[in-house]
């Protein structure tokens, strides 16, 4: 059953009707400024832009913009999906049953519907490289994952196909919606852009995915969202995998499972804090001594989640202190991200502090976590999946009737299983809501 936390009148979903609007005003360096939203222009994100807009006042509070994707995909009612392996299609099938009308967000994909009434969908990931032919390469660049989605006609109202493009200065009419039917594609105009999401009204479906106009003289002037991801190799305690990916789940999700299978270790860190550029190589450096092969240049593209991902590895010889991770972009030396990595002093074999700092975290937050912690079902079902609670002890948290009490009855059953049990529950945090971990992390 689908499960979801907050009524459709939550901040995140005004917030998501406000940024649909024709007109919104943002304030950011001592001036207004209008955002229209239209075929010509739309709504605003983060930008690289020297006067891009900073706050965002709503609801009588100033919101820095970062934090607006957080709020709109950690407000928006979520619906944990059941999933299961088509051994056919070779990919993971996601199964949403939404019961009642309205607008839910898969807590997985991102991928959302506003629907009419009480419906079952079934959606998975596809890949480009499958349906692009070779001219349509020449032409298009995607703009987000490509997705295989099955529903009863006529009940989906809109759907919301996640993007990674950053809207700020950007020409949104290059922006389609391809539509693969019989080996044929066919393109489409969406509704209207908001940031991370490109929205289709009465869509039809089929194979459906964002795809952006390539303009060779500017393509690499098209601000993108990105992620970095660091893993940890099991068979190697001092060596470290960095990939430089467009903020894509697909792709995400293969670089996963992927590591995952060979144990190696997720190290959730930050995306860069500024757009990134397809075309363009970004230079990977070290605050202290170490070895980053095959270079440390590293190119930011599009690659099929069907294909190896290009990363850099790190080696780190001596892991006893504090070292710092940077990103800067080689064509102006600007720093695009920032990062460190601490190695923990009780261990005999040498981790991480990520992987160490989840008990001390919790004891000293836990007050705060009773209050703050949302997400709860998403929370849950990562917890199962790792093990660390049962179906029974899922329900005995579920029958709480307030959030305070779920998350108390939550954090007292991972803190009875011990170390490792708190240490999940810390990096699925990280994960699920970075905004509050940074606040009490520097708090």
């Amino acid at each position: 059953m689908a499960e979801w936390e907050v009524a459709d009148d939550s901040p995140g979903v005004l917030l998501m009707e406000l940024l649909e609007e024709p007109s919104l005003e943002v304030r950011g360096g001592g001036e207004t400024i209008k955002a229209q939203s239209s075929e010509e222009s739309s709504p605003f994100c983060e930008a690289n832009s020297a006067r891009a807009a900073s706050l965002f006042k709503f609801m009588g509070r100033e919101i820095p913009l970062a934090h607006i994707p957080n709020l709109l995909s950690l407000d928006l009612p979520k619906v944990i999906p059941i999933t299961h392996w088509d051994v056919l299609a070779k990919r993971l099938v996601y199964r949403a049953d939404l019961p009642r009308a309205g607008i839910f967000q898969c807590s997985l994909t991102g991928l959302s519907f506003q629907v009419k009434s009480a419906v079952t969908i079934t959606y998975r990931y596809d890949t480009w490289t499958e349906h692009l032919s070779e001219a349509d390469w020449e032409t298009w660049v995607p703009a987000g994952p490509l997705f295989h989605i099955e529903v009863q006609p006529g009940v989906v109202q809109a759907v919301h196909l996640p993007h990674f493009i950053c809207l700020a200065d950007v020409n949104t009419s290059l922006c389609s919606i391809a539509h693969f039917k019989s080996g044929e594609m066919t393109l489409e105009r969406p509704t209207r852009l908001i940031a991370f999401s490109a929205v289709l009204e009465n869509p039809s479906f089929s194979l459906l995915g964002v795809l952006w106009r390539r303009l060779r003289s500017a393509l690499n002037s098209l601000p993108m969202h990105s992620s970095v991801l660091i893993f940890q190799q099991s068979n190697a305690a001092n060596t470290f995998r960095f990939y430089l990916i467009p903020d894509d789940n697909s792709v995400k999700q293969a670089i996963k499972k992927e590591e995952m299978e060979c144990d190696s270790k997720f190290i959730p860190k930050p995306p860069p804090f500024k757009p990134l550029f397809f075309g363009c190589d970004y230079q990977v450096t070290t605050t202290k001594p170490a070895q980053i092969t095959p270079e440390t240049r590293l190119p930011f593209c599009y690659r099929s989640p069907k294909k190896q991902q290009l990363y850099v590895e790190i080696y780190i010889e001596n892991m006893a202190e504090e070292i710092g991770l940077l990103m800067t972009d080689t064509r102006d030396g600007i720093e695009v991200w920032r990062a460190s990595l601490r190695s923990g002093r009780n261990s005999s074999t040498v981790t991480w502090a990520l992987c160490l700092l989840g008990p001390a975290f919790m004891k000293e937050n836990k007050t705060v976590l009773c209050s703050r912690m949302g997400q709860l079902p998403t929370i849950l079902m990562y917890l199962r999946d790792a093990n660390v609670i049962n179906s029974d002890e899922e329900e005995e948290v579920q029958r709480q009737d307030t959030r305070r009490k779920r998350n108390q009855i939550l954090l007292k059953l991972v803190e009875k299983k011990g170390r490792k049990a708190q240490e999940q529950l810390y990096q699925i945090l990280w994960r699920q809501d970075p905004c509050l971990m940074e606040d009490l992390e520097l708090s």
